[in-house]
């Protein structure tokens, strides 16, 4: 069941990032986030009183701290693609989402088996592969973007592979709840970026595309943390990091099919070894 729950997650944060993206194209990444974390705290709040069950302080202490670790996370993550080179910001930042939490899951005692470490090593090559991008346009890189985009993407890692570890913490304690409780501390800090900088949220009346795009963004993010989750409750916690970090070849695949975007050799390679990494992880 992990591997079920991890796909599904990394299937649905892949989905949600291309529409926060395509958002992005249209308005200000600031403008966007605004929208989607408050829309899926919307929705998790809902199930979570339709769902009833019981509220554990601890649980949702652990969901506030991963969801403010994932919003400073995002700001990093795009002011680093705005500042630093593409190509050095999302790899690093994908690779030191995934070992960080994987390491503490090791030093809490877990021992997966030959094939699941082989899997999971050539997932982390995937993850790295499928997450680089090219350069800046006109082949001219910002002034030190290499030191720049390392700095950045290590910033952006740091903070998801800490939302991550809290979120698996606050899943001990139930599930809905705790995922609420994350995505309203991410809500808080996307509202709070967007008033510092005086950015208005993208609403209805201003591009109903947008608008849309954001709201879907948000949902399939809010049920991707829960099936994210519910993967580290059904089995080995850094396996469930690995598969569910792959969610960066499913938004680079839609950009493929539904935009034409072109997909680089080594990226191709990355969903190839993806692929095969899931085959030895279920083994």
């Amino acid at each position: 069941m992990v591997v079920i729950f991890a796909v599904a997650a990394a299937v649905l944060y892949g989905t949600a990032d291309f529409l926060g993206g395509a958002a992005s194209r249209r308005a200000s990444a600031i403008a966007v986030l605004s929208v989607t974390a408050p829309f899926g705290e919307i929705i998790l709040l809902v199930v979570a009183l339709l769902a009833g069950g019981p509220i554990r302080g601890t649980g949702l202490l652990w969901g506030l701290a991963g969801g403010a670790a994932g919003g400073a996370g995002l700001i990093a993550f795009y002011a680093g693609l705005a500042a630093a080179q593409m190509s050095v910001v999302a790899p690093v930042a994908a690779l030191v989402s995934t070992v960080l939490p994987v390491g503490a899951a090791v030093a809490g005692g877990e021992r997966p088996g030959p094939s699941v470490v082989v899997g999971a090593v050539i997932c982390l090559v995937a993850i790295t592969l499928v997450s680089m991008e090219g350069g800046t346009p006109g082949g001219s890189a910002p002034r030190g973007g290499s030191l720049r985009g390392l700095a950045y993407g290590v910033t952006a890692g740091v903070a998801f592979g800490l939302f991550f570890l809290f979120l698996k913490n606050a899943g001990a304690s139930g599930v809905w709840w705790p995922v609420g409780m994350s995505r309203l501390a991410g809500a808080v800090v996307a509202l709070s970026a967007a008033a510092a900088t005086r950015t208005r949220p993208v609403w209805w009346g201003s591009d109903r595309g947008t608008f849309g795009m954001a709201l879907v963004s948000g949902a399939f993010d809010a049920l991707a943390n829960v099936c994210y989750v519910m993967a580290t409750r059904a089995g080995l916690f850094g396996l469930a990091v690995v598969i569910t970090s792959l969610y960066p070849g499913i938004t680079v695949l839609l950009a493929r099919l539904t935009l034409g975007e072109r997909m680089r050799l080594i990226q191709r390679a990355g969903l190839a070894l993806a692929a095969l990494g899931i085959v030895l992880l279920t083994v």
